[in-house]
């Protein structure tokens, strides 16, 4: 803003930025005076990401607590790979349960079918409590 990079469209109430002998207030949403194209981002395939995807809720019975671990749907020794489609979060009990066997053979149902998260979704959902503010910039208000 002090360069005259971007515009203030939202700014947090009461609060300033001050320095020696300007002040400006400590914006909340800027415009970006010119696009800066920025190449498409990759989520990395980790087991973090696994459970922060699936919500930390296992797959198979839908417990959300104690520990959670990732499981491949289709096991690897039966040609799964580890990629999105194929991992998912579990609770200790489903994983050793559904052992090597697919998870039909093991009498387990997938509750959704596993998927690659969109990257804006997924650094939208990983911010917890979303400022008011930001919603409709967010494309959040219905």
């Amino acid at each position: 803003m002090y360069m005259g990079k971007a515009e203030l469209v939202e700014s947090y109430d009461g609060m300033i930025i001050r320095s020696i002998r300007n002040w400006l207030p400590l914006p909340s949403v800027l415009r970006l005076n010119r696009f800066i194209k920025l190449t498409r981002r990759e989520i990395p395939l980790s087991k973090r990401n696994i459970l922060r995807r699936d919500n930390h809720q296992c797959q198979y019975c839908s417990k959300k607590i104690g520990p959670m671990t990732t499981d491949h749907v289709i096991a690897k020794g039966k040609g799964g790979v580890d990629s999105w489609e194929n991992l998912v979060c579990a609770c200790a009990d489903c994983n050793s349960k559904k052992g090597s066997l697919a998870y039909a053979h093991a009498g387990l149902k997938l509750l959704k079918r596993p998927k690659k998260p969109s990257y804006i979704t997924f650094v939208v959902s990983s911010l917890g409590t979303i400022p008011t503010e930001w919603r409709q910039y967010l494309f959040l208000d219905a």
